[in-house]
């Protein structure tokens, strides 16, 4: 079962990234200015909310563990939620947050990847 402290240490250790608490306590990284990952708001569960492609949505959205994210989706946006501790391992859960690392930092202007020193992401 995944951790908030392994959650955090693996976002941190991605190039460029920050963090916030905010939203209640939620554990908020960005890279560039933008969200990319989500620890917390999971029933009381640890929750990680990652954003994912339109085709990973469909494909994602009813797996075992997964969900479409509270507040997020339900906006139109294409973020899922892992709220399941025992459906996924740690691994998979962290390649998701890396998937959705990678989705929003590919969106950044290139002056604030080469900035943040991402160059080809």
């Amino acid at each position: 079962m995944i951790t908030y402290e392994a959650f955090n240490t693996y976002c941190a250790a991605l190039p460029g990234t920050t963090y916030v608490c905010q939203w209640g306590g939620a554990h908020v990284w960005k890279v560039g200015g933008k969200v990319f990952a989500i620890g917390g708001w999971a029933d009381g569960r640890i929750g990680i909310t990652f954003k994912v492609s339109e085709i990973g949505f469909e494909v994602l959205k009813d797996a075992p563990g997964l969900r479409p994210a509270p507040y997020l989706a339900s906006r139109g946006l294409l973020w899922l939620q892992h709220h399941d501790p025992d459906a996924m391992t740690d691994d998979e859960v962290l390649d998701l947050v890396e998937a959705s690392y990678r989705l929003i930092a590919e969106k950044l202007p290139r002056k604030v990847r080469a900035g943040l020193g991402l160059g080809q992401i």
